[in-house]
């Protein structure tokens, strides 16, 4: 999985790419989160328009990453998920953890100003 970042404003997206699952591209992301957080950066938009497959520790990193982000007084949005993955955290019921949007600007906008 390839881990991007850019800033949109006062909002930082993180645009994955490849995969969503556990292991050592789940410690980088996990990573780059708590080192946002860290700098304050806690208003992310997490691009997933480029992951072709999550599994249950994927998702329970985006939890993760949502509480984390939450605890430093932000937030985590996501952004461009397949339908797959939408039907995914609404099977899961984690809908009001995970906030969707259909675009990265999208997204980023509901953060206000």
């Amino acid at each position: 999985m390839t881990i991007t970042t850019t800033s949109l404003g006062k909002t930082t997206i993180i645009r994955l790419e490849g995969n969503l699952m556990g292991g050592p591209d789940a410690n980088a992301l996990n990573a780059k989160v708590h080192e946002l957080a860290d700098l304050m950066q806690v208003r992310i938009v997490l691009d997933l328009g480029r992951v072709q497959f999550m599994n249950s520790s994927g998702l329970g990193l985006l939890i993760g990453a949502a509480s984390t982000l939450k605890n430093a007084g932000g937030a985590l949005k996501i952004a461009g998920a397949s339908e797959k993955i939408l039907a995914l955290i609404k099977v899961t019921k984690l809908g009001g953890v995970l906030e969707t949007f259909p675009t990265v600007d999208g997204a980023a906008a509901s953060f206000g100003k």
